[in-house]
């Protein structure tokens, strides 16, 4: 039996989801939070990564090959 409630994408993770799709650790990420060099957003106390930012920083990281 499938559900009709439709499936919505992610649009922010939380340092946990962030980490895991980056395949880094959490204490990386952090660091790179800290100053500055993955987009991120506070939300109170909370930090939280936006998605599509996340993948426009990766297609902005890539070194070498041809694209």
């Amino acid at each position: 039996m499938q559900s009709n409630t439709p499936i919505t994408p992610t649009l922010l993770l939380t340092s946990q989801q962030a980490a895991k799709v980056l395949a880094i650790s959490p204490r990386k990420l952090w660091g790179m939070t800290k100053t500055g060099t993955i987009p991120h957003i506070r939300l109170g106390r909370c930090v939280r990564y936006p998605a599509n930012d996340l993948q426009r920083w990766i297609d902005g990281q890539k070194e070498g090959g041809q694209t």
